[in-house]
């Protein structure tokens, strides 16, 4: 059995850390609306909060590939496109880009690229813009976050953004195959 350092696992548990928080987000953002419409007890809403819902959409999404990467590309394509990982496995490749950027690309059974999750923290004005990704500017929510997520049908997979509150937000954009 041979010993990995802690310093060469540590990419890799901040990046599955960082991605399992993009997760939380989303999730938060689906189950909150779904609750009040349950009919959840109205004196525990506090805030409206506009529902996160997944708008269908027929046209190419805005952020359609992540430097020259897209859903559908095999992992030899994608490699080469970014280079070598900093944590490489079958059905996962970890990316550190920078301090601020880490990407997460995971391929499906037949090793084509299924999705890409970029993770920006404390990145200001590096990390992508709602602009950017989704092609115009998300309304806040009263504690400054932001989430939308739009599937892109005829594409074949959706795309969401993801903005914690606070001064040094954590943004997540996902392109996944449906």
């Amino acid at each position: 059995m041979s010993h990995v350092p802690q310093q060469s696992r540590l990419p890799r548990q901040l990046c599955r850390l960082s991605l399992a928080a993009a997760c939380l987000l989303c999730l938060a953002a689906f189950v909150a609306p779904a609750q009040s419409a349950r009919g959840g007890n109205a004196a525990h809403n506090t805030a409206a909060v506009p529902a996160a819902k997944a708008e269908p959409n027929d046209e190419q999404p805005p952020f359609h590939e992540y430097k020259g990467v897209r859903i559908g590309m095999s992992a030899e394509e994608t490699r080469k496109k970014l280079g070598s990982p900093t944590d490489k496995g079958d059905k996962e490749d970890f990316y550190l880009v920078s301090d601020k950027e880490s990407v997460q690309v995971m391929y499906d059974g037949e090793k084509k690229v299924s999705a890409i999750a970029l993770i920006y923290m404390n990145a200001g004005d590096k990390a992508m813009t709602p602009k950017a990704v989704m092609g115009g500017e998300l309304e806040a929510r009263p504690d400054g976050s932001l989430y939308k997520l739009v599937r892109y049908p005829k594409a074949g997979y959706w795309v969401s953004y993801s903005r914690t509150a606070g001064d040094s937000p954590i943004v997540s954009v996902t392109m996944q195959k449906m």
